[in-house]
């Protein structure tokens, strides 16, 4: 789904009786926004400095498993530096209580937010069915998990996600809502049955639908670990397996935390009918500040894990400040 609300429904409050709630939001949003950004953008170039600094230093087939993973979290972050991308736009228009850019970038901002998400869910997905081979069929993962293969399929992963999000391109327009008369906004001029078709096929195939698959892919792992140390095989590997596994898992849960608020609010919107064709809803209150915000927060949620759970990763943002260090000592 888009950043904030995907399946139509406008991007801005429509409810005067909520003046209140709106006037929160015009201060509110813009702080909690500059925040996620500035974490998000520098949390996500580190991590994309260090996986990029990894594969410098040796080649793929040296390491090929963890090359794969690399890719994969490498394709994860530039997805979420996309997303982060939208946000001004969004931040801007809340602030301003109306749509200022016009309708080439509703269409394009709506577009790509909902692409930048799905992708994001679906290379969650490829991690997950990538750690079940390692883990469970190494030597299958060993002529799978190619670097080169690894990165056709995150390539890849962006035409499903593309396809998604169309009708974000196609029907998303600038107009003038009943409820707002004087203010723009970025909406849809689809029928509420059309949105709500659309909105269920994109929770489906972009959110729950993926769930599953990740779902059975790290209960199989977990089940295969399980048998190996009772059986009381390989101990040390199998630790190694469990916390890469773990960490992947951890990623997999922030995102379906951070997203169910506003998958669950849109759906809610796509419900009711008094949200309608023309883009106006009912305003859920606190709610819908609070689902914003958790959206918005998976793209720094990611860089977080990484150096709360990887011991690995930590070594290297270590040295990646050694190296910084270094350098502006050397220019001093």
């Amino acid at each position: 789904m888009q950043l904030f609300n995907s399946t139509g429904e406008e991007d801005l409050p429509a409810n005067s009786s909520d003046t209140w709630v709106g006037n929160v939001e015009q201060v509110l949003v813009p702080i909690l926004d500059i925040l996620i950004l500035v974490f998000g953008v520098g949390g996500h170039t580190m991590v994309m400095v260090i996986l990029c600094g990894r594969q410098r230093r040796g080649p793929p087939q040296s390491s090929m498993t963890g090359t794969g993973t690399d890719v994969l979290l490498l394709a994860l972050s530039s997805a979420d530096l996309l997303l982060l991308s939208m946000l001004p736009f969004h931040t801007v228009a809340i602030a301003m209580q109306q749509w200022p850019f016009g309708n080439i970038m509703c269409r394009l901002v709506g577009f790509l937010g909902s692409a930048c998400s799905s992708a994001s869910i679906f290379t969650l997905a490829t991690l997950a069915v990538s750690r079940y081979l390692t883990v469970v069929k190494p030597a299958r993962a060993y002529s799978l998990l190619s670097h080169r293969r690894v990165s056709i399929t995150a390539a890849l992963l962006w035409v499903p996600a593309c396809c998604l999000a169309t009708p974000q391109l196609v029907f998303r327009s600038v107009g003038i809502p009943r409820s707002t008369p004087d203010g723009l906004t970025c909406f849809a001029f689809l029928s509420h049955r059309d949105q709500l078709i659309y909105g269920l096929f994109h929770f489906l195939m972009a959110f729950l639908l993926p769930l599953v698959t990740i779902a059975v892919a790290y209960g199989s792992i977990y089940m295969f670990l399980w048998r190996r140390r009772q059986a009381g095989r390989a101990p040390q590997v199998e630790h190694h397996q469990s916390k890469v596994t773990l960490t992947s898992a951890m990623l997999v849960l922030a995102f379906t935390l951070c997203w169910l608020p506003s998958y669950g609010l849109t759906l809610a919107l796509l419900v009711d009918e008094r949200s309608g064709a023309t883009g106006t809803s009912p305003r859920y209150g606190p709610f819908s500040v609070f689902a914003r915000f958790m959206a918005s927060s998976s793209t720094v949620i990611n860089p977080i894990l990484y150096v709360l759970m990887s011991e690995k990763f930590r070594q290297d943002l270590l040295g990646l400040f050694k190296r910084g260090g270094q350098r502006a000592s050397g220019t001093a």
